[in-house]
């Protein structure tokens, strides 16, 4: 099926977007893994006035927040671990600036983040029942690397056809016009 994006700005353009997307849910994700009792304490307040979802998520989200208002109360230092998490989100953020910039040049970023994605799906899968996360979570937790690895999948396509714009030009050779090179070599 060939893509409407034909020109090199237009892949370029895409490519931005799409990982501008991915970036910004990076972000968010980094920025709320240090509020988490605050977080908690409004969804489980939300989902006791709008019982729009099954009891036993809402009994869970309840355990959750009662648990970290128990631990900050107690053991404060133990947060210390989703601020790393956090902060790791925004770590990871920076590393995309280069394919920002220049996507070709920096394809194996992409690649990388696309590789954490798809590890996502096992991490949740084996550590989240070592942890006694019930399964809807880590049924959520893996939707977090299936949907991150939609923007990335998008990007890696285009920046193939990018690579083929850069491949055409890289070789033009004036040798190989004997008579009238490209204009380009004059």
């Amino acid at each position: 099926m060939p893509s409407a994006l034909q020109t090199k700005p237009e892949l370029l353009r895409s490519v931005r977007l799409w990982l501008s997307v991915f970036l910004l849910g990076l972000i968010l994700s980094g920025l709320t893994a240090f509020p988490l009792e605050q977080e908690t304490a409004w969804l489980a307040s939300s989902l006791e006035t709008y019982p729009i979802l099954p009891d036993s998520i809402t009994l869970w989200v309840a355990r959750v927040h009662a648990a970290l208002l128990d631990t900050n109360l107690h053991y404060p230092f133990l947060a210390y671990g989703t601020d790393w998490l956090g902060f790791a989100h925004l770590v990871l953020a920076i590393a995309f600036i280069g394919p920002l910039r220049d996507p070709v040049r920096n394809k194996w970023v992409l690649q990388f983040g696309l590789i954490a994605c798809i590890a996502v799906i096992p991490f949740a899968l084996i550590a989240g029942p070592v942890r006694g996360i019930p399964l809807f979570w880590r049924i959520i937790d893996c939707s977090f690397g299936v949907i991150g690895a939609i923007p990335l999948l998008i990007c890696i396509h285009r920046v193939k056809r990018l690579e083929q714009f850069q491949q055409i030009v890289l070789t033009l050779n004036p040798a190989d016009f004997q008579n009238d090179p490209p204009t380009a070599f004059r």
